[in-house]
């Protein structure tokens, strides 16, 4: 196993959940307080950074926080210790404790806080509610000769070409005749200087994400026999990596809205729920933002939700609920704490597989400032 710093850990986290997912203007993601070029061998993982998370870092012997709730969210006009806020960042501080913040983008990210949600909901055939991110999808199309064909496609594969939905390692191959002239100063492959020359070739074609148009370029320059390969980059109409907000799917079995309700608080470890709705109507497809998401009431309805699970409705939201037709269930913001344990277990299994020696330690501090009385 191997000692890690910050900078290492976050790295894992950013492979899965990326920044770029983030699907709220000026969403403030990323480190918060401190510093990741420093060892790292407990992380908390919590919904929220307050005073009593801080102290039981500082007990646990954490040096980095994951938080999904960015402990801060406004720009600051000043940092007072004789405020909360300013207590909470100086302890922090004084403790070495970096703050790192994983906010929309682990929404989005799958496996995080919406397919969290859905998993504690035991929801089938998923799908995304609202699309809030997609890479455009790019064509390799490479001349080679045909011998070497088959260590160009290995090296494309590896480098993430030619992954189409579960398949990957995919290509189309077919065959043909390459014509060149090298020119004094050239160093051929095959062929000589001043000569006109015809090779067996093959053109092999791949798909992959604009998003490692690098790395794939990389291989193919690396693999390929020629000092000037021919080969064309072409932009698909096609999008891949397809990702949104929220989540649409179906209950293992129907039930009444208010046998969902009752579900809910059970899933989601919540003592009440608000509902809008016919407590006896049928509930079988289900629609949810993890959060606030209010304004998200009309993708439900046009997704066919016969429910929409959300936190923090607002009165006059849940009125124009009632006016399309779509039931509610708040269970309240504070479900998203599913993170603690997904985000932990998820972390501790990708920094086993790199063989890193860091401990992902679940928060225990309640953060839900509401009583249900």
């Amino acid at each position: 196993m191997k000692t890690v710093n910050g900078q290492e850990v976050i790295q894992v986290f950013e492979a899965w959940s990326p920044k770029k997912l983030a699907c709220m203007d000026n969403d403030p993601i990323g480190l918060a307080i401190g510093t990741l070029n420093k060892p790292v061998s407990k992380v908390l993982v919590t919904l929220d950074v307050n005073e009593a998370v801080a102290n039981e870092a500082i007990e646990k012997g954490c040096e980095l926080i994951i938080a999904h709730h960015p402990p801060i969210f406004r720009r600051l006009a000043n940092i007072r210790t004789d405020h909360p806020a300013g207590r909470l960042y100086e302890k922090l501080i004084k403790h070495d404790i970096a703050v790192y913040a994983a906010h929309t983008n682990l929404d989005v990210a799958e496996g995080g806080v919406n397919d969290l949600l859905a998993d504690a909901l035991q929801l089938k055939n998923r799908s995304i509610l609202e699309e809030t991110y997609a890479e455009n999808l790019l064509k390799l199309a490479v001349f080679i000769p045909t011998a070497n064909a088959q260590a160009l496609r290995e090296a494309l594969a590896k480098a993430g070409a030619g992954r189409i939905g579960d398949y990957e390692a995919c290509s189309y191959t077919t065959t043909g005749e390459g014509r060149f002239r090298a020119l004094a100063g050239a160093n051929p492959f095959v062929g000589s200087v001043g000569e006109l020359h015809v090779e067996e070739e093959v053109k092999v074609e791949v798909v992959f994400p604009e998003s490692i148009k690098g790395r794939v370029l990389k291989a193919m320059l690396t693999s390929h026999p020629y000092e000037e390969p021919a080969y064309d980059v072409i932009r698909l109409e096609q999008q891949t990596n397809v990702m949104g907000l929220g989540r649409v799917g179906y209950l293992t079995k129907d039930m009444t809205l208010q046998q969902f309700a009752e579900f809910v608080k059970q899933q989601l470890d919540v003592p009440a729920v608000r509902v809008v709705g016919d407590l006896q109507s049928k509930v079988s497809k289900v629609a949810l933002v993890g959060g606030d998401g209010n304004k998200y009431i009309y993708a439900a309805k046009r997704a066919g939700a016969d429910v929409f699970l959300t936190g923090d409705m607002y009165f006059h939201t849940a009125q124009d609920a009632q006016a399309i037709d779509l039931q509610i269930v708040d269970p309240g913001h504070h479900v998203e704490k599913v993170m603690i344990a997904g985000v932990a277990k998820k972390m501790a299994e990708l920094c086993e597989d790199k063989k890193y020696l860091v401990e992902f330690i679940q928060s225990t501090i309640h953060t839900e400032p509401f009583l249900f009385i």
